[in-house]
């Protein structure tokens, strides 16, 4: 579904509901489901900023493109949820490791220039003996 915002804002109900197409009352049933949080102003009126649009069009697909009832709309936005953060856990695993690994090779750090690793010979190598095949 192609985006219809102008710019970057907070947009009252009743613009969101003609940009998209649909009834205002659909997305006060989204918002009681708990599937949109627009923020409020001091007047009660609805705000709704950018990352509440991106998530209204992701509903929207559900909804009318696969056919996703409400409950199943939100067993979804909660599996997306948990796997943002998952991601996000990991990312900062990762960091870590990798921080903690440079921390340990400056540590350790070889006195001589070589590899961080020194190289042996494997056990069981075939002997070089200049190119002949042994009979």
């Amino acid at each position: 579904m192609p985006t219809k915002r102008r710019s970057k804002g907070a947009y009252m109900i009743s613009a969101v509901a003609e940009m998209y197409e649909i009834h205002p009352q659909t997305l006060r049933l989204y918002e009681r489901e708990g599937l949109l949080k627009p923020s409020r102003t001091d007047g009660n009126t609805r705000l709704y900023t950018d990352e509440d649009l991106e998530r209204l069009e992701f509903i929207l697909n559900l909804a009318r493109d696969l056919g996703v009832n409400i409950s199943g709309i939100a067993i979804i936005l909660q599996m997306r949820e948990r796997m943002e953060e998952m991601n996000r856990q990991m990312q900062s695993f990762v960091e870590y490791v990798r921080s903690e690994m440079l921390s340990h090779f400056q540590q350790n750090a070889p006195t001589s220039p070589g590899a961080i690793v020194p190289l042996r010979k494997p056990v069981g190598a075939p002997k070089n003996n200049g190119g002949r095949r042994e009979s």
